[in-house]
């Protein structure tokens, strides 16, 4: 489990998807005049270096970010979400990469908190160091999994949490699931946003019947496939955003959204989007 590092996939189509709905999530509820609390339960490095060895290796950045950071045809939900890698960028030129924990710290005001788990002991200190030293930030070294429950409920009753594990063995599609019934328990007003990859593995398609069942009053699924499944079985072929008690305004931008993503991200003929969401059926 420890071998994971998203260094080698930072910046990729799924990180696109992952973090502009972060993004658009974090913009909508820090426009309510109420503390929030940001979780992100694996934070990764912080910040990625795409020029690196690690990114330079894969180059999946190349069929993410890089096709988006400087076109002139954002749509309005796309536009915030780029602005933040430029401004990681100022001199123009794409190399530095922001991650989930980065992210959520810029839309911090001074009355809220993130609250950051990474249990991977390299890059722990890294997130530390990218950060930098504040008193709303807060990084713990374990499973934020496990560590969730220690933080709900949040202290200003309102939380963004982002649960994007690795998903390197098939426990953590279990583990996901269980770790949102006990969150619900604690916590059922919080924002719950779940990343997952798509591949083609059981548990993928098993956990989302499992989150479309969890007592909740509304939730929004949407997924972004970049290419046909590889003959080969390896490698994932798209992503997916599964999101708890959603902002009523998200499955519009997204409506908009993923049919962009999909045009500009596609590798190949087979790229598709899908949106579904509670209030729908």
């Amino acid at each position: 489990m420890l071998s994971y590092r998203h260094a080698f996939h930072a910046g990729n189509h799924a990180d696109v998807l992952k973090h502009t709905v972060q993004t658009l999530l974090l913009e909508y509820l820090t426009q309510k005049d109420k503390p929030l609390w940001y979780i992100d339960t694996h934070s990764g490095a912080g910040v990625y270096d795409l020029q690196g060895d690690y990114a330079r290796k894969t180059g999946e950045y190349v069929d993410g970010i890089a096709r988006l950071w400087q076109r002139t045809d954002l749509p309005p939900a796309l536009q915030h979400y780029v602005e933040q890698i430029k401004m990681l960028n100022p001199q123009g030129e794409l190399r530095q990469y922001p991650g989930s924990a980065w992210i959520g710290k810029q839309w911090l005001r001074a009355e809220d908190k993130a609250q950051l788990f990474e249990l991977h002991p390299t890059d722990f200190p890294l997130l530390q160091a990218s950060l930098g030293k504040s008193r709303q930030v807060h990084c713990y070294p374990q499973d934020g999994l496990a560590g969730l429950k220690g933080l709900l409920p949040p202290a200003p009753r309102r939380a963004l949490v982002l649960i994007d594990p690795p998903y390197e063995q098939a426990a953590e599609y279990v583990a996901v699931v269980k770790t949102l019934k006990d969150a619900l328990t604690r916590f059922p007003q919080g924002v719950y946003a779940v990343w997952y990859p798509q591949l083609q593995r059981l548990e993928v398609e098993r956990m989302l019947t499992s989150l479309q069942k969890l007592p909740v009053k509304g939730w929004l699924h949407a997924r972004l496939t970049v290419h046909a499944p590889r003959a080969d079985g390896f490698g994932m072929h798209g992503s997916g955003m599964w999101v708890i008690n959603p902002p009523w305004t998200l499955a519009e931008q997204l409506r908009t959204l993923l049919p962009y993503l999909c045009d500009v991200l596609a590798q190949d003929t087979t790229a598709s989007w899908e949106l579904k969401h509670s209030d729908a059926e």
